[in-house]
């Protein structure tokens, strides 16, 4: 079964324009939403927006994680995949 997998070299600019891609649509959801960064990181259990602000700019390498989006998903009541769409 493994001799079947395709090895694919992730380079760190795929990665990159992933993330980019679920930043900019959390960020246009929250706007559109009306929602703050400091409303949206405190509903999500964070004491201020700093992570937020550092993960929708993609700063000092931080990123969402899974646990964040599905977080993020619930307090913006959309699905989850809306952060996928390109």
């Amino acid at each position: 079964m493994l001799n079947n997998l395709k090895i694919i070299d992730f380079d760190d600019d795929s990665l990159e324009k992933f993330y980019k891609l679920i930043s900019s649509n959390i960020i246009k959801i929250r706007k559109d939403k009306k929602i703050s960064q400091l409303k949206l990181a405190n509903a999500i259990g964070h004491q201020n927006a700093t992570f937020l602000g550092k993960a929708e700019l993609l700063a000092e390498n931080k990123h969402f994680n899974l646990e964040h989006l599905y977080k993020i998903s619930k307090v913006l009541d959309i699905d989850i995949c809306e952060f996928l769409k390109p």
